[in-house]
């Protein structure tokens, strides 16, 4: 046996496309892969089945889903050297499912793809972006699932509870190095999740075609032509935009206030665009460099002490390339 290390990355994710499904198809996403904060996890022999660190509990779950499935005894130690906040907006499960998966198939030589294992994982049945990102980084366009009967999925349903496999990548980009991401987590409530995420798809879905329709369009012709050209003005605006139409606009409201006025305080202080994560309560501004980042991160935290809120906030580059796997 070798040792196994892999370092993760995280990701934001922009929007949810299409929780309507006249046409068919379901959920579609467009987000980002960070490259900070990420999961860094060693996996080596042993005696018995140990696993350390932040995050060991959920790190057993994904280990002993993997055993079960291939029928494997667990002589190895887990040891967790980093982690992502968990049930923040960051994609904290996917990342860490996936590392665990990856490791324990280079540890007993099992061939097969990120897909297959975010399958067996149960990870991806809504959105595909954390899966993608491990793959590959980048910014990600994914197109969803089939919907209606004996289709992949047959109702409105978070990852969590659903069995689809991970959405179809449309379009992955790299984004520039000098487009940084300044991350806020807010020190409120954690994001909703569980029960109550599937209780929220029960209550708010179908979403309206015409609002379907309008994301789709600047996702189309604004978001994407952004990228190719290579216009951070025009992609942050897209950015902000979105934050007001579909499911994205029901997620913010469904959060606390601070979550809405950070976004616009954000815009108004320096960021390109500006928006919550998933669920969140985690939320990004969009700015060109280093400078730009370390002054708007300054702001935000004096911004976060006059609210006597508190919180971590810290600037990321985008990850381009997704998952680092070593062995040694």
């Amino acid at each position: 046996m070798v040792k196994i290390f892999v370092e993760t990355p995280s990701r934001l994710h922009f929007t949810l496309i299409d929780l309507n499904g006249e046409l068919g198809r379901v959920d579609g996403g467009i987000g980002v892969t960070l490259e900070k904060p990420g999961w860094k996890i060693e996996v080596l022999p042993s005696k018995k089945f140990v696993v350390e660190g932040l995050g060991k509990e959920l790190a057993k779950i994904f280990a002993e889903k993997f055993f079960m499935y291939y029928g494997l005894k667990p002589d190895i130690k887990i040891k967790i050297l980093d982690s992502i906040p968990q049930h923040v907006g960051l994609g904290s499960g996917t990342q860490l499912a996936l590392a665990i998966a990856t490791s324990l198939t280079k540890i007993f030589g099992i061939k097969t793809t990120i897909r297959e294992l975010a399958k067996i994982m149960e990870r991806g049945g809504t959105s595909g972006i954390g899966v993608a990102a491990f793959e590959g980084g980048g910014f990600i366009l994914d197109g969803g699932h089939s919907f209606g009967e004996k289709k992949q999925k047959q109702s409105f349903l978070p990852s969590h509870f659903s069995n689809a496999p991970p959405a179809p990548i449309l379009a992955r980009y790299s984004l520039p190095e000098n487009w940084m991401f300044v991350v806020v987590i807010p020190n409120i409530q954690r994001s909703i999740h569980g029960l109550e995420e599937f209780k929220i798809f029960k209550t708010y879905c179908p979403i309206s075609t015409d609002e379907v329709n309008k994301l789709s369009r600047i996702i189309l012709m604004k978001i994407l032509p952004s990228i190719v050209e290579k216009n951070i003005v025009d992609f942050g605006k897209a950015l902000t935009e979105i934050q007001n139409i579909g499911f994205k606009k029901i997620e913010i409201q469904l959060q606390k206030s601070i979550v809405k006025e950070l976004i616009g305080w954000m815009v108004e202080n320096g960021a390109y665009g500006a928006g919550m994560s998933s669920f969140g309560p985690v939320v990004y501004g969009l700015v060109d460099g280093t400078h730009k980042a370390e002054k708007l991160k300054d702001k935000i935290n004096q911004f976060l002490d006059e609210k006597n809120i508190g919180g971590k906030v810290f600037s990321t580059k985008v990850n381009n390339k997704g998952a680092i796997v070593k062995e040694f």
